[in-house]
């Protein structure tokens, strides 16, 4: 939501030196600049346009004297005290301009073409004519020399991790045919490049990108080296691109150009040669060439340099454009028109190193210009306009407004959009305060448009809804139309030479006239000039601004401001004095502004950012530096201070500390400003936590909403708890109770303010001096306007004797209510109990029911009686009225307010059985009933599932007791609850009931308790316990099954099958000698354990080769991630300054950058159940190789081989005993080596696979409520080779094998 606004314009041209310039450096010492031309090197000085110093290289023979000569690279090394320059012939020359010496420190047979210095200063690149690049050190000692076309990728070849070929692909849009089409060959580099290799160094000077012509395809290609010119990467064949080239400082993404079929772009790489994004330049295919791109020291601005390509009998026009992002759009926000003067085209761009926001301009006929420009939010400053707070974002040929009063529209969306015919430059809002949304549009071709709200007779077509209109959808919001365009002729003479931005500052004022400033006669001085609208004259053209007056500026003008309240205008010069203009008076005119002692103000620094307010009835000026101090007049109030914004009488700033402050200025002095600002209360009104890097936009008027951005651009809307009160205490103020109310309800404020705010004058007492509020006087108000029984219910809830005024919100300009909010002998909440239930009944006693009910319950004591007799009222009433409160609706009303008990109480009083019955009916209060009155009774236990209370009511032996017991249990039955049901039938007596529940819930031994009971007889006995053994088969329940079978069905045979199936050997040996059935042992029990020893021994034989594929297969994938973290170990973390930025405010969670799009589906899971989040962990963690968490799933896959193999040495140990029993030592022999071997395998890799790193990982883990941002990122940087996505340490815990476990068979080694 900022634009750049230009703070400064220089510019100087020597008087006509020898030749053209052709390139230029900027000289270590401030204000100097070094140009290079066809004869040798000039310093232009700071103070003019003189030639301070001069170096020829003709006369020494470096250069050829007619011209021809060529200088292809300069750098001014402060240290050695001389300029490094590089020729075309291949001379490295070290020239001194002081003592006019040069030196040639290296030379070059076969030429050079480019010379590049790292940032740091300690290497220099060199391409020579035969293609190759050499590295030196700052002492031009060669370190290597490589070809500059090279055939291999590079060191950063990236690793295959096996996840599928193309044709297996997702493909997006394109669709599964772009896994089969061809590649494409590449087009040839356009035929207006150069053909001159191209470098750029990262902006730690680590790594190098060149840019060279393939001599194979005849294409651009991109390589990146290091800085012993090791080659990392090759760029990934690209058609149509250029040769413009610039790597981002923060180094995460490269910039060139591409010319496509349909469009021109800028487009970004990575390092590893991949494209990473674009924008679409706004010309049309072959219309322009790009030059240079040039990003500056922070990375926030890519300056680019254009031309128009070649037309017949005709110069091309020149352009720089400045982009900026954000939000992922990227948005065009200064456009310098050069025009197509030869003397106008441009040699070279540069952006400074030391002040990232200045731009140096050198033109072919020795005009150099310098530009300072800064970031600001162009926002509408009235307050009692229909169209205030918004705020306007240059976009190219388009303005995007946002209403913010309508709507918080995201960028890069917008409210409307304004289409202009050029890119623009400023955009400035009305001053006058009633007309603060009417904007003037100044474009790069000197024309300012200007839009007005009204009604308009024609449809304007530059006017265009954004986010709030279309599709057939009627937008609320009005727009503007283009009023008028006016040409502005200020400074026009066709003789000079075209200074782009010439005019900056254009404000609008009250009057309908312009300030604008422009240029004086010296780079240092400044011209104000004052601009009126000439009356349209027949036949003329367009319609003009002219000059009003013309004030010449003793200095350089830095900022100008127009106060929509004060109509004050405020200049601030370079050398930090301020000046007011007095802009209504006859003869306008400039004046120091003073502060109220006389003394001339003047700012301890230059601000970028200034504003006009009141500070206890006195007129000062506000201004922000660039390094966040923050001043009142000439007084230091802040050094932390990020962004500030003044309204009415309040002022906001956000801070360093990522809080967000709001001061009242009406009765405050600058000092307790300046404390204030120092320390403030955690708690106080004053201040809230903001996410950080927060920056103000606007602050809505008439509203409570502070539209803060963040560093990624996104916008957030807080309501300030200061702006809030102010808010609520207006509209009190004003008796609008409705807005009020719903702005407190919306944003938690206590309501109790609405009493406690605003007592009338005091009035006369016989007992004590007290005040009426004002609420009390306008109670009938207040019921009207909110006219909401729930409203007005909450009202009464929220009541508290305290007075709020004094506690929780103390008015921020100290102007506390003096007065006491009480009448004599009744207290607060008694007493607006009081008022208001009269005032409801007044009104409508019907409607209102519900709040009268409140009213009674909420004073102190509680009226309940009176509250249940208005509900006994209720039920006697014969009145029709449909939109009546029921007193059965009344009642259960009542039942949310007042303690169940304590109304029952209350009930009892009123002699009304019916409504005491009611009372208990909706409390689930239970009444003993008569006799007579049982079966009501029983209906009602059961509809109110109030079986225990029923219970205790009766003695045991009654049947009245048996009746709601089986009630009960079959109540508990329909709730699955077998058990608990069996045990309440059983107590009842009910055995047959009881009988079944038991056999439901598999309780075998109660079932034969109960049928004891019954009396069965020994068949009827024997037949229920087989029924019962099938039940227990199916659970696996073999051992009582059998005793069933022997002890109740003498089936002694089909018992000992049981136990051989379960494979209770020693049961079941014990069944065949106690009932003489040896011949079971040749018929099944030895064929059974013959059968377990071969099972066992193929579980064992699986369960080992698992393992071994596991441990290998983990093993491969840990070896393949460590590869490709160490191939991104040299690709830098994205540039993402917000990575720091995250506060308490945020709620931001990072996962791993190879993991991260796994993240969502995480939180998808959160809410699931247990069952289905285990289900859903599995699938996650999938064996399939090349999946993402391959290795945890691997992990969880052995772990669980290791702990089946643990669970069955028990049931082995028992088995090889039984084998020796019988004979079978050598199969036993086996199994039991068999198992050794596995367990010892497991034993020796737990180790290798569950390393100490990984078990330490689970007991620290990276997040947790003790963590910080540094231990998280520092624990990031330590663990990236473990997925951060992982939600069960467990898996990182080794399986434990127990060891005291004796299972081995000594005999059998």
């Amino acid at each position: 939501m900022r634009n750049l606004r230009l703070l400064r314009a220089g510019g100087r041209r020597p008087a006509a030196p020898l030749g053209t310039p052709q390139c230029f450096c900027l000289s270590a010492e401030p204000g100097r600049v070094l140009v290079g031309s066809q004869h040798g090197v000039l310093e232009l000085g700071p103070a003019g346009a003189s030639v301070t110093r001069e170096v020829s290289l003709t006369v020494e023979g470096f250069l050829p004297e007619d011209g021809s000569g060529c200088i292809v690279g300069m750098e001014d090394l402060p240290e050695q005290e001389c300029v490094c320059v590089a020729t075309a012939a291949g001379d490295i020359l070290l020239c001194n301009l002081s003592t006019k010496q040069v030196e040639c420190v290296g030379s070059v047979d076969s030429g050079l073409s480019t010379m590049s210095w790292s940032p740091d200063q300690e290497l220099v690149l060199l391409a020579t004519g035969q293609q190759t690049l050499i590295m030196m050190t700052r002492d031009f000692e060669p370190i290597t020399e490589k070809q500059i076309h090279q055939d291999e990728f590079g060191e950063g070849k990236f690793v295959a991790l096996g996840w599928g070929k193309k044709e297996t692909q997702f493909h997006g849009s394109e669709g599964k045919q772009a896994a089969h089409r061809k590649q494409t060959e590449v087009s040839p580099a356009s035929a207006w490049d150069d053909s001159k290799p191209r470098v750029t160094w990262r902006g730690d000077g680590q790594f190098v990108a060149v840019s060279v012509i393939c001599p194979e395809t005849g294409a651009r290609k991109i390589r990146v080296w290091n800085r012993e010119l090791v080659l990392q990467s090759t760029s990934e064949p690209i058609s149509g691109l250029e040769q413009a080239l610039s790597w981002k400082p923060s180094g995460n993404l490269i910039a060139s150009t591409q010319e496509k079929p349909n469009r021109h772009d800028v487009v970004f790489l990575e390092k590893n040669g991949l494209l990473h994004g674009e924008f679409t330049l706004p010309f049309r295919k072959g219309q322009v060439k790009v030059n240079e791109l040039l990003w500056n020291a922070d990375s926030t601005i890519l300056a680019i340099w254009l031309e128009d390509l070649k037309v017949e009998n005709s110069n091309p026009n020149s352009y720089v454009q400045l982009w900026t992002t954000g939000n992922y759009h990227w948005y065009l926000k200064q456009s310098l028109h050069f025009g197509s003067l030869e003397e106008n085209r441009l040699v070279s761009l540069l952006w400074d190193g030391e002040h990232p926001y200045r731009l140096h301009v050198l033109c072919q006929g020795w005009h150099y210009l310098s530009y300072d420009w800064h970031w600001t939010t162009d926002c509408g400053i009235g307050d009692n306009s229909q169209h205030m707070a918004n705020v306007a974002v240059i976009d190219g040929d388009k303005v995007l407004v946002t209403a913010f009063q309508h709507a918080v529209v995201p960028p890069p969306m917008c409210t409307y959009e304004l289409q202009l015919q050029q890119a623009v430059n400023q955009v400035a809002f009305h001053t006058d305060p009633k007309r603060s949304g009417d904007m003037a549009v100044l474009g790069a071709d000197n024309k300012i448009s200007l839009y007005r709200y009204g009604q308009s007779t024609v449809n304007d077509t530059t006017v265009k809804f954004g986010a709030v209109g279309g599709n057939g959808f009627k937008a609320a919001v009005e727009t503007p139309y283009l009023d008028k365009t006016y040409r502005v002729d200020v400074g026009s003479d066709n003789n000079e030479v075209m200074n782009p931005l010439g005019l900056r500052f254009l404000t609008w004022l009250p009057d309908d006239s312009f300030l604008v400033v422009g240029q004086g006669q010296h780079a240092a001085l400044s011209v104000l000039h004052h601009l009126t609208a000439v009356p349209h004259a027949a036949g003329a053209e367009e319609e003009r601004l002219t000059l009003r007056l013309s004030v010449p500026v003793d200095g350089e003008v830095i900022s100008l401001f127009c106060s929509p309240v004060t109509k004050t205008v405020a200049l601030q010069l370079a050398d930090r004095q301020i000046l007011k203009y007095l802009w209504e008076t006859p003869t306008p005119v400039l004046e120091p502004w003073r502060s109220s002692s006389g003394a001339a103000v003047r700012f301890p620094y230059p601000c970028v950012q200034t504003s006009i307010t009141r500070i206890n009835g006195e007129e000062v000026i506000l201004g922000l530096t660039d390094r966040c101090r923050f001043f009142v007049n000439d007084i230091e109030v802040a050094s932390n201070i990020t962004s500030f914004a003044t309204y009415n009488e309040f002022l906001l700033v956000t801070t360093n500390s990522h809080t967000c402050q709001c001061f009242c200025l009406k009765n405050i002095s600058v000092q307790a400003l300046q404390d204030g600002l120092s320390s403030a209360a955690p708690n106080s009104e004053t201040l809230r936590k903001v996410e950080r890097g927060s920056r103000i936009i606007t602050v809505v008027p008439q509203d409570t909403k502070v539209v803060l951005q963040m560093p990624r651009g996104n916008l957030e809307t807080v309501h300030h708890r200061a702006l809030v009160l102010a808010q609520i205490r207006k509209w009190l103020d004003r008796l609008m109770f409705r807005e009020a109310f719903q702005c407190m309800r919306k944003l938690r404020i206590n309501l109790n303010l609405l009493y406690d705010h605003n007592p009338k004058a005091s009035m006369p007492s016989s007992v004590v001096l007290f005040s009426i509020p004002v609420f009390l006087e306008n109670t009938e108000t207040f019921i009207r306007q909110i006219d909401s029984v729930n409203y007005i219910n909450l009202f009464f809830t929220e009541l508290k004797e305290e007075d709020f005024t004094k506690t929780m919100y103390p008015s921020l300009n100290g102007s506390g209510n003096a007065q006491p909010h009480q009448y004599p002998d009744q207290n607060k909440v008694n007493l607006v109990c009081d008022v208001m239930r009269v005032a409801m009944e007044h009104i409508n006693p019907q409607k209102y029911c519900l709040s009268i009910l409140t009213a009674h319950v909420k004073k102190s004591p509680p009226e309940l009686e009176i509250a249940l007799q208005k509900v006994h009222d209720l039920r006697e009433s014969i009145t029709p009225d449909v939109k009546a409160v029921s007193a059965e609706e009344a009642l259960k009303y009542l039942l949310f307010l007042v303690d169940v008990n304590e109304l029952y109480d209350y009930s009892l009083g009123t002699y009304d059985f019916d409504l005491v019955i009611m009372v208990a009916e909706k409390s689930q209060k239970v009444l003993a009933y008569s006799p007579e009155h049982f079966s009501e009774f029983l209906n009602l236990v059961k509809d109110q599932n109030l079986y225990c209370e029923a219970l205790k009511l009766y003695p045991s032996s009654t049947q009245e007791y048996k009746d709601i017991s089986d009630a009960y249990g079959e109540y508990l039955i329909q709730k699955q609850l077998y058990e608990q049901a069996a045990l309440i039938f059983a107590r009842a007596g009910i055995f047959a009931k009881a009988l079944d529940a038991f056999q439901n819930c598999g309780s075998w031994q109660q079932a034969l308790c109960m049928a004891s009971r019954l009396g069965y007889t020994k068949d009827k006995l024997s037949s229920l316990a087989r029924s019962m053994t099938g039940k227990l088969v199916e659970q696996r329940r073999h051992a009582e099954a059998a005793i069933l079978l022997e002890q109740y069905t003498q089936d002694y045979e089909e018992a000992v099958l049981l136990v051989l199936e379960g494979s209770l050997w020693e049961e079941a040996l014990r069944l065949i000698h106690k009932y003489g059935r040896l011949d079971i042992l040749e018929t099944n029990f030895k064929p059974a354990i013959l059968e377990a020893q071969k099972s066992q021994l193929t579980f064992l034989d699986s369960q080992k080769t698992a393992f071994l594929h596991h441990r290998s297969r983990l093993q491969v994938v840990r070896e393949l991630k460590q590869k490709a973290c160490e191939s991104l170990q040299d690709y830098d973390m994205p540039h993402c300054p917000e990575l720091d930025l995250f506060s308490e405010t945020s709620s931001v969670v990072t996962a791993s950058d190879m993991n991260s799009k796994y993240s969502h589906s995480n939180s998808r899971i959160s809410a699931r159940s247990s069952k289905n989040r285990r289900k859903a962990e599995r699938k996650r963690y999938s064996l399939k190789e090349g999946s993402p968490f391959e290795d945890m799933a691997l992990l969880d896959a052995l772990g669980e081989n290791v702990r089946a193999v643990e669970t069955v040495k028990g049931d082995i140990h028992i088995l090889l005993k039984q084998l020796v029993l019988f004979g079978y030592d050598e199969l036993a022999g086996t199994l039991q080596q068999a198992l050794e071997e596995v367990l010892q395998l497991m034993e020796t890799s737990i180790p290798e696979i569950w390393t100490p790193d990984l078990q330490q990982s689970s007991v620290n883990p990276v997040l947790g409520p003790s963590s910080t941002a540094n231990s998280i990122m520092a624990a990031y940087q330590q663990k990236r080779m473990m997925a951060p996505g992982v939600q069960d340490p467990e898996l990182l815990i080794p399986p434990k094998l127990n060891k005291n476990l004796q299972w081995k068979l000594h005999l059998l080694q």
